[in-house]
């Protein structure tokens, strides 16, 4: 699906910076404060850009909006080939590249589940997560290779990703557009980031779990790393366990829809134990100062992370109406995206708190939430993938004879009910 490519590229982009950051600890041109500043610039590029995106995409149109953030994405890499190893090319290119992603993510999140319209509850989640995973495990883990073994590593890394954006940026020029691109809509855009929180099943299910998404994939690839440095070529190493991580999220997402199939819970819940497990086995490996123990700690935060964020992309495609899509998926990536603070919590707490002993009470806080999030009740808590608020929904119910028969619920905007009234 070309969109899906378009947030593969971003999401490579993205996340190509995190091996790299030995590369310009070691060249000495700029200071460690310098370069801390760089990774922390992709955040206050994000979360405006999450926010705010969705209005202008709305207003600007879906195909526009992504064409705009290809090329920013390009830019963003193109700084940082220029710039070199200066600080202020380094914190610019980290901001456009947060500036892309934030642009890119809730309002693609709600084009690929348009444009998934037809197939499975959940296919539109699950695409999006898989886009998203590869492109974050893509980046680093070939960006770690690049700048280990050939010369130039803070230029060739990112020529790269410009290259692969100049790829796939022809695919998406003339996507096809969704529903809510094409119909029009009286909401303000930024109805879905305040309307999502109406609902008792994100506020007690999705937004406790969301910031574990990315907190259990950065512990894995920056805060373990930092604590027990694996053996060998260091920057190939980090680049290495990050893909290893993301890799173990996507190649979790077919067996997760195995499991949505059975219990509304399962991803969540299964997602919830692997990184109460993955967290232990950061505590074994900071305990025992044993680099072979990143492997099997990698691989299972990367389940809990490519779980979680199945489980919080579905639990939103479910509950918003579509024009609200875009907006709740900003919501749920500003609250996943608060777990990429958690190399600064461990650096912040270690000080009175043993690392190994922090990674055990995150273990037992994660596990608590499994109960914790099962006992919600209420009227939008559960049901299937297709509970979305004023959406409209077939439901494939059996009938008499065996066939399926079809229940259509209404929708507020008349234009829509127009638009689908020939399905």
């Amino acid at each position: 699906m070309r969109v899906a490519l378009a947030m593969f590229v971003v999401g490579w982009g993205a996340n190509q910076f995190s091996p790299l950051l030995l590369v310009y600890r070691r060249g000495g041109a700029v200071s460690e404060s310098a370069v801390t500043m760089a990774f922390g610039a992709y955040a206050l590029g994000l979360i405006p850009a999450l926010l705010l995106a969705v209005p202008i995409a709305r207003r600007c149109g879906q195909v526009r909006t992504m064409r705009a953030v290809l090329a920013l994405s390009a830019v963003a890499s193109l700084i940082l080939v220029v710039g070199g190893e200066r600080m202020w090319a380094l914190v610019l290119g980290r901001l456009l590249a947060g500036v892309a992603s934030g642009a890119a993510f809730g309002p693609g999140t709600a084009w690929v589940k348009e444009l998934s319209d037809g197939d499975s509850p959940g296919a539109g989640a699950r695409r999006a997560a898989m886009a998203l995973s590869v492109g974050f495990g893509g980046g680093p883990l070939v960006a770690g290779a690049l700048a280990q073994w050939l010369s130039a590593p803070e230029v060739v890394p990112y020529l790269v990703h410009i290259g692969l954006t100049a790829c796939v940026a022809p695919l998406v020029w003339n996507a096809p557009t969704g529903i809510t691109s094409e119909a029009r809509h009286d909401e303000a855009g930024l109805g879905g980031l305040s309307a999502i929180f109406g609902h008792r099943g994100f506020r007690f299910q999705v937004a406790p779990t969301a910031p574990l998404v990315f907190g259990a994939a950065t512990t894995s690839f920056a805060v373990l790393p930092a604590l027990v440095p694996p053996h060998g070529p260091s920057v190939a190493a980090s680049g290495g366990l990050a893909g290893l991580t993301l890799a173990s999220g996507a190649a979790v997402q077919p067996l997760a829809r195995r499991m949505s199939k059975r219990s509304r819970h399962a991803i969540r819940h299964w997602g919830l134990a692997a990184g109460t497990a993955g967290f232990l086995l950061g505590a074994v490996t900071v305990r025992l100062h044993d680099p072979v123990v990143l492997i099997p700690a990698a691989i299972t935060l990367g389940a809990c992370y490519g779980m979680l964020m199945v489980a919080g992309l579905s639990r939103v495609e479910a509950l918003a109406a579509p024009h609200e899509l875009a907006g709740a998926a900003a919501v749920f990536y500003c609250l996943s995206y608060l777990g990429f603070a958690a190399p600064y919590l461990v650096t912040a707490v270690g000080h009175w708190v043993p690392p190994a002993v922090l990674l055990i009470c995150a273990a037992c806080v994660v596990a608590a939430l499994i109960p914790a999030t099962a006992l919600v009740r209420g009227p939008d808590s559960g049901g299937g993938p297709s509970t979305g608020r004023g959406r409209s929904v077939r439901r494939g119910t059996e009938g008499p004879a065996g066939t399926p028969s079809v229940r259509r619920e209404s929708h507020p905007d008349p234009a829509w009910e127009r638009k689908t009234s020939c399905a």
